[in-house]
């Protein structure tokens, strides 16, 4: 079974909009703003094996205000730019209450099955509550990027910067090998 590294798109592999307080997803190519600190930790994580697959909650794709092929313009971008495997989108509102809108594991499950992943040698990488949540509903170890929307959910580890990403998934990876040599 392979391994895979789940990504929250907006906050980490973008930048977050902003409208107030809060991040929002942006709308078109022209808001897309790639954060290019996360390419070179990325490239280490796929290069050691794992598929990149990204996650987001897009519901403004359901509401009509976001156009279908602008959202794949911004994906076939990322997509070259961190060397993405996959992009899994929930296009729900909150309210529908889906299997794919995180703190639910949906996203994640879906393409375990489209991939043939081990979810639980696998890792979710985000900047939101629901990120971890969703890690520990689908069985993946959550690495969160500090941030204020993180709140008191769960997370397995927090992270200051994406950079330490390979380092821990390593170091991670070598802990479950000795686990499982001592079994």
């Amino acid at each position: 079974m392979k391994l895979a590294l789940f990504v929250e798109r907006d906050g980490v592999l973008n930048h977050d909009c902003m409208a107030g307080n809060k991040p929002v997803s942006p709308l078109s190519l022209a808001q897309l703003a790639p954060k290019t600190e996360a390419i070179e930790p990325l490239r280490q994580v796929k290069a050691a094996g794992y598929l990149l697959i990204a996650t987001t909650h897009q519901p403004k794709l359901s509401r009509g205000e976001l156009d279908r092929r602008e959202l794949d313009r911004m994906h076939d971008m990322l997509r070259r730019i961190f060397g993405l495997d996959d992009i899994c989108v929930c296009p729900h509102e909150e309210a529908d209450f889906c299997p794919c809108r995180k703190p639910r594991p949906g996203l994640m499950t879906e393409a375990a099955f489209k991939w043939h992943l081990n979810l639980e040698q696998s890792f979710v990488l985000g900047n939101k509550w629901e990120d971890g949540e969703a890690a520990n509903n689908a069985g993946c170890t959550s690495l969160q990027i500090a941030s204020p929307w993180i709140g008191r959910g769960h997370h397995d580890i927090v992270l200051s910067t994406v950079a330490e990403v390979p380092r821990m998934i390593a170091r991670l990876r070598a802990e479950r090998k000795t686990l499982a040599a001592a079994r």
